[in-house]
């Protein structure tokens, strides 16, 4: 590294939000690529992500902790479905909702998505050695725990379930 590339790199040591912001910035660069293949990109890699969790399958609650519009939602259940990785069943808890369930091909495209993630993750955190990386990662974890929640979560306290 030059002097005058290390020189931005320790100004964005020194300030948390610009550290922050480039680590992210290396995060989704490499992520995107990774989830273009998924319908709905990012979005869709989300949905199911949170359908294989099982604590909230219902299409209304999982819409509601992404932080996506109902409508969007609707529309983003209904290419994953044409595209085979998802299906929608009645909500045995209520039967106006819909659960949104991963089919085996969902299930693996999730397994392949998560995998190519671990490597992305892994090269954005490759100048970290391994012990270094597990601790950074523990400790985000711990730091975001007991963080606001920008969204609802799917314990069904506070969200609708229509």
């Amino acid at each position: 590294m030059t002097e005058t590339t290390a020189q931005p790199a320790q100004a964005a040591a020194g300030d948390f939000g610009q550290a922050l912001s480039a680590l992210l910035r290396r995060y989704l660069e490499g992520a995107r690529d990774v989830v273009d293949d998924v319908p709905g990109g990012p979005r869709g890699f989300q949905v199911l992500s949170v359908s294989s969790e099982g604590a909230c399958s219902n299409q209304a609650t999982i819409a509601q902790r992404l932080g996506i519009d109902r409508t969007v939602m609707t529309y983003l259940v209904d290419d994953l479905e044409r595209a085979g990785l998802v299906e929608r069943r009645p909500d045995p808890a209520d039967r106006r909702a819909r659960q949104v369930v991963l089919t085996s091909r969902g299930e693996t495209v999730l397994a392949q998505s998560q995998e190519r993630l671990g490597e992305v993750e892994r090269a954005v955190l490759g100048g970290l050695p391994e012990d270094d990386a597990e601790t950074f990662r523990t400790l985000l974890g711990r730091a975001v725990v007991d963080a606001p929640a920008d969204h609802g979560t799917c314990d069904g306290a506070d969200l609708p379930t229509c």
